[in-house]
């Protein structure tokens, strides 16, 4: 499942470039800060996951 994620994600994350001939990776419209709130978000999301599991195992 982990595997399929971080493929959607590459594969969300290459749309911008692909769409544009050129070598370029850079958000449009200053939208930077969307990346990096998304990766935030997935790794809080991951964390929650990962403890409440450690909580339950014991």
């Amino acid at each position: 499942m982990l595997k399929s994620v971080l493929t959607a994600g590459a594969v969300t994350a290459a749309g911008p470039a692909l769409a544009h001939s050129g070598a370029h990776l850079h958000p449009h419209d200053g939208a930077s800060w969307l990346t990096m709130v998304a990766a935030l978000a997935v790794l809080a999301v991951a964390g929650g996951l990962a403890v409440a599991r450690k909580r339950t195992s014991k």
